[in-house]
């Protein structure tokens, strides 16, 4: 399996203050890896430092993706390279629909990954989209809605996956997707996490939920505790969390 993502001693500031300290990780394709860890632990900046948040001072280390330095790379640029964010928060778009979105997005990274690549008829594309929306149980209505603008928690969490389904990232980053979803939508959402993992594609799920083993079956699981991985290993890590909570792995 080919090496897709390598964090080498990542140090990222807010503020001044140090917030990631030290983060080593490798994630091959074909893998799922799972990040857990409390509220505070450092989660959603390690994943708004893989996409480039501005906001963000990285203060020492590298990010190397599908073999190039992306430390210094904007967040259109890691995009058309092939990585993924879902938002705990999406953000609303008025007055771009979700088709729109979609095949605006699809054709131009494709195109940033393949200069010879040919694009579908408009008629092709959104047969795709709604086979995709179909197994996500999104009304077909909604493709011609306003990007996330009036939809649900759960909802906006769908239409993320149906991003993901399009737009074939090579490494999809999930920041607390299965927040706040009721438990049919957990499975829809897990369901579609594992079509998209196939032998050259990964994920990075992060979330302090230990209940996740219920759905998904990762390849390596990583404690965060302070900015810094302090444990890996596999999935009989979660179910050590879930017997004793994070407790044990926060140094006195």
């Amino acid at each position: 399996m080919k090496l897709l993502l390598q964090i080498k001693n990542l140090h990222i500031a807010v503020d001044d203050r140090e917030i990631i300290k030290g983060l080593d990780l490798e994630i091959k394709s074909g893998e799922i890896h799972i990040i857990m860890g409390p509220n505070g632990a450092g989660k959603s900046t390690l994943s708004n430092a893989l996409l480039g948040d501005p906001s963000l001072d990285l203060k020492q280390g590298k990010i190397v993706f599908v073999d190039k330095n992306i430390s210094d790379f904007k967040t259109e640029d890691r995009a058309k390279l092939g990585l993924f964010m879902s938002w705990q928060h999406p953000p609303e778009i008025t007055g771009v629909s979700l088709d729109q979105f979609l095949f605006l997005a699809y054709k131009n990274i494709m195109l940033a990954q393949d200069k010879k690549w040919q694009a579908p008829s408009i008629f092709e594309f959104k047969q795709k989209l709604e086979q995709e929306a179909a197994k996500l149980e999104i009304p077909i209505k909604f493709l011609q809605r306003s990007l996330n603008v009036g939809f649900s928690g759960g909802e906006k969490k769908k239409i993320e996956m149906l991003q993901l389904a399009i737009l074939e990232p090579k490494l999809a980053i999930l920041d607390e997707t299965d927040s706040g979803l009721d438990v049919d939508a957990i499975k829809l959402l897990h369901q579609a996490i594992k079509e998209f993992k196939v032998k050259d594609r990964a994920v990075l799920l992060i979330t302090h939920h230990p209940n996740i083993l219920d759905y998904i079956k990762p390849d390596y699981v990583h404690i965060m505790i302070d900015g810094q991985i302090v444990k890996s290993g596999s999935q009989d890590l979660i179910k050590e969390v879930q017997k004793a909570g994070f407790k044990s792995y926060v140094q006195s």
